[in-house]
């Protein structure tokens, strides 16, 4: 899936900070980064080359072993970079490397030295785009249920199944694959995760079409598709835990990167504020406005805090939270907006059928007719509130879990409509 997000730009490189006396780690990073600057300037360096460059100096994911795009220095560290090269006139990363801050660390996490040098420079400078292929048809929220199913045929393996609501699977060349390659075991156990090669004969991508007027999503089709075992991510039956790692990743990146919290959104829904005739322009609509910037400010500084205290490669259950706020604070400021606008926001937007090759939710300086129908799909697309209420209720507040009586049973035997 994909989300609503400023710039495709993890939530650890939104706020930069000065190093303190001793930080050791960020003098590092500082070193790396005027080095890079000296060396290559992002004004006259095309921006591939630039983000080659910059992965050849450890800045990629400061957070990474050397050699893999980073430096192994602490996570936080990345914001830090990112303001420091923005500042220098390097170009924001495309929407559509996106899954880059979620492959990325699952590659690094699961992957062999072999699939780290083949796939994460490339993934990192945009040379290669990456998609999700987790979600089914009937395993949604109840991903561990998914039905797509891997057999091993020599060093290959064969893939049957559907996947869908794939964002931009038109345009990837490398998908996130998780299938089912043992229905004998319980659900969660009998999973296997794969990087998929999207050009792959049998692999068919059909367009979904939102209301939008735009089909970023797809619905993809894998049948007797041929993935070489060298392709494996993880052991045999492992594609839960790397699934959980891509998943915790991208509820953070996601969180991190709503479009509210200082930045041009808030922005936003202070200038429609001020676009009303002040004839019909009231202190209830100033309420609006205001109120929706103190609960952006406080989003910001909670992702803050959440991306400080991410020693680790991968985040844990706390980026639930910002993804859950983040998710429902848009939808509430984009639906503002178009309310501030009157009867102007019930007309004047072009639903014509196109077929993007960026995520187009990124909460940029666009029409906010199309904002406020793309945010309908925040609180779904990865994982729905209600999934992020659960993981919160659970994994961070220690409340009792759910019934799940199908966890200890072999899914082939889980009944089925």
């Amino acid at each position: 899936m994909s989300a609503t997000h400023t710039d495709a730009t993890p939530a650890s490189t939104i706020h930069a900070d000065a190093a303190g006396p001793g930080d050791e780690q960020a003098l590092m990073v500082d070193e790396a980064v005027e080095s890079l600057l000296r060396d290559h300037d992002p004004a006259t360096t095309g921006d591939e080359e630039f983000r080659g460059h910059r992965f050849d100096a450890g800045l990629a994911w400061v957070h990474f072993p050397s050699g893999r795009g980073g430096l192994g220095v602490r996570s936080e560290l990345n914001r830090r970079v990112e303001n420091r090269l923005r500042g220098a006139g390097a170009a924001p990363p495309k929407s559509g490397t996106f899954f880059m801050w979620l492959a990325g660390p699952t590659i690094v996490t699961h992957g062999t030295d072999e699939q780290k040098d083949r796939f994460l420079r490339p993934m990192f400078t945009g040379a290669d785009l990456w998609c999700q292929l987790f979600s089914e048809p009937g395993a949604g929220s109840d991903f561990a249920g998914l039905a797509t199913r891997a057999v091993l045929d020599g060093d290959e393996w064969v893939v049957n199944g559907q996947k869908v609501w794939t964002t931009l699977a038109h345009a990837a060349d490398w998908g996130m694959l998780v299938t089912r390659s043992n229905p004998d075991l319980p659900k969660h156990k009998g999973l296997t995760y794969f990087a998929l090669d999207m050009r792959s004969q049998g692999v068919e991508v059909r367009p979904l079409r939102q209301m939008t007027g735009e089909a970023e999503f797809n619905e993809v089709y894998l049948t007797d598709v041929r993935v070489p075992d060298d392709c494996r991510i993880g052991g045999v039956g492992e594609g839960w835990r790397a699934a959980l790692t891509t998943l915790m990743n991208e509820r953070t990146a996601i969180g991190g990167n709503n479009p509210v919290g200082g930045g041009k959104p808030t922005d936003l829904i202070v200038d429609a504020y001020r676009g009303m005739d002040p004839g019909v322009r009231t202190r209830v609509h100033l309420d609006q406005a205001m109120r929706l910037w103190v609960k952006a400010e406080a989003l910001r500084l909670t992702v803050l805090r959440a991306s400080e205290n991410m020693r680790a490669k991968n985040p844990g259950p706390e980026g639930s939270v910002s993804k859950l706020m983040g998710a429902e604070l848009n939808q509430e400021l984009r639906s503002t907006i178009i309310d501030l606008e009157g009867p102007a926001g019930a007309v004047g937007y072009d639903y014509t059928y196109r077929r993007p090759e960026e995520i187009t939710g990124t909460g940029r300086a666009r029409d906010p007719h199309h904002e406020f129908l793309r945010s309908r799909a925040n609180s779904i697309e990865g994982g729905t509130s209600e999934v992020m209420r659960n993981i919160l209720g659970e994994q961070v507040l220690g409340l009792p879990g759910e019934p799940r009586v199908d966890k200890e049973i072999p899914w082939s035997e889980v009944p089925r409509n």
